[in-house]
């Protein structure tokens, strides 16, 4: 196994192979290669194995899935400062061009020319040895797992949503969403200081996790609350139900939607108060019908958010270490290196007893 590298190869919609490909060399002076220890499942890891693209990204060729990673640092390059070998690492997974505008700015998640890893047509981190740029890599302390460390791009996907929506101590906000994302945000506005916290799922069992979790009280939806009669007419009574029962004076200060479900999209825009903040990271239809009447009348300002910016993967890693945010808690089934298909299979079931699947890195 030293010299080779077992990876995890989605090869077209729906098949997948385990290949032993050539150790990956350095491409440049700062770069790293990485041994992977722990990788989290991700719900886009599944859709491009399922369906080949999100958006402009099209599987047209071979690529190793998997991004959310950790592992420990065994070559550098002659021009690395910031790591050497043996430090263990998170990984951030996409590394901008770092020239055009948006990087300029801080905004590289906007940047064109990102390599992401399992984006096409971009190799992605379940194999052996993964190579990136050094300063994409953060120490962490002894004290975090490899686990911890695989997650700690989860949790810096939730820091991007919470600084998207400008979250300070004091607000009341609302999430839309008790699956890994939607729970990590609970956790972030939590750390964050918020007053209230409240999730909103149509999962007992998920709902019962996030209020041990972070959240300070959930709301299970009934089936027959987004069935029947006029959708939108639904969507209103189910945000006034929410406003009502947890005494949100007016709405929520902030809506976070982390389902990409119609009815919650426009569930939280009539959940959110007069001048509030509203902001999508829910991927779900394409196209939906959406209240805008309301989002002017209310003067709501309306964002979208994906993946992190600057300082989200540092502040992560820092919640995680100081014991602000618990991502491990979130795992549900763990899986050897080899049984990944299987943990794929099991993360597209989306049984409500599955929220976070890791898969072990090869020994």
């Amino acid at each position: 196994m030293a010299d080779n590298n077992p990876a995890f190869v989605l090869q077209s919609i729906k098949s997948t192979s385990f290949e032993q490909r050539e150790i990956p060399k350095l491409r440049d002076e700062h770069h790293v290669r990485v041994h992977i220890e722990q990788t989290g499942i991700c719900g886009s890891d599944v859709h491009y194995w399922q369906r080949g693209r999100i958006g402009d990204f099209i599987l047209n060729s071979p690529i190793v899935l998997g991004h959310e990673s950790a592992g420990t640092v065994v070559e550098v390059g002659s021009k690395v400062k910031n790591v050497k070998v043996g430090d263990r690492v998170a990984i951030e997974p996409g590394v901008p061009c770092r020239h055009c505008d948006f990087c300029r700015s801080g905004a590289y998640n906007l940047c064109e020319d990102t390599i992401f890893a399992a984006t096409p047509p971009w190799d992605g981190t379940l194999q052996k040895y993964y190579v990136v740029a050094s300063d994409y890599c953060y120490p962490i302390p002894s004290h975090m797992s490899a686990e911890d460390g695989a997650l700690v791009e989860p949790v810096a996907v939730a820091v991007q949503i919470a600084t998207v929506a400008d979250l300070r101590a004091g607000q009341t906000v609302l999430v839309f969403g008790c699956g890994p994302i939607g729970a990590l945000c609970q956790a972030v506005a939590k750390a964050y200081g918020a007053k209230k916290v409240i999730g909103v799922d149509i999962s007992q069992a998920r709902a019962t996790f996030a209020k041990s979790f972070a959240a300070d009280d959930v709301y299970v939806v009934e089936p027959s609350a987004t069935s029947g009669g006029d959708p939108m007419d639904a969507s209103r009574a189910m945000a006034e139900k929410i406003v009502a029962k947890y005494g949100l004076e007016g709405g929520a200060d902030i809506v976070l939607e982390c389902t990409g479900a119609e009815p919650c999209i426009q569930a939280g825009v009539f959940a959110a108060k007069k001048g509030g903040m509203f902001v999508q990271a829910g991927m779900g239809k394409e196209n939906v019908v959406f209240p805008i009447t309301t989002a002017c009348i209310r003067a709501l300002t309306i964002k979208g958010s994906i993946r992190y910016t600057t300082g989200c993967y540092p502040k992560a890693v820092d919640l995680v270490a100081s014991g602000k945010i618990n991502p491990g808690a979130l795992i549900t089934h763990r899986f050897k290196f080899e049984q990944a298909l299987e943990a794929f299979e099991l993360v597209k079931k989306g049984a409500e007893d599955t929220l976070k699947v890791v898969i072990q890195g090869v020994q």
